[in-house]
């Protein structure tokens, strides 16, 4: 399976939808998505991963660069997931401490923490 992204604005928010997998293959297109927004100047970022059928180690990876890259610009990355099967994998490595995590896109967008 292949990964779709699309990118919008939602308020200062830049929202990327994400659809597939997000695997070996596929992670450095997001990869390059990520570090062109943050190059670009948006330093606030959804990742919406509703549409996401599964997710490795190397996407994992792909999202905490994102992270990073985003908070060297005093920036954040929030996520939204509300699939049991990839939140069960945040919840093993310990990333729902780092990543803030949330049920829909407005609720991301509107999100204060």
């Amino acid at each position: 399976m292949d990964l779709s992204l699309s990118t919008r604005t939602v308020g200062d928010r830049t929202v990327v939808e994400v659809g597939g997998e997000i695997d070996v293959y596929t992670a450095p297109k997001l990869r390059e998505q990520l570090v062109e927004l943050v190059n670009d100047g948006s330093y606030h970022l959804v990742v919406d991963m509703e549409r996401v059928d599964f997710l490795d180690s190397t996407g994992l990876g792909v999202l905490v660069g994102g992270l990073k890259r985003v908070r060297a610009h005093e920036g954040s990355l929030r996520l939204v997931c509300n699939q049991e099967r990839i939140l069960k994998i945040f919840r093993i490595t310990g990333l729902t401490k780092v990543f803030p995590i949330h049920t829909t896109v407005d609720d991301a967008v509107n999100a204060t923490d």
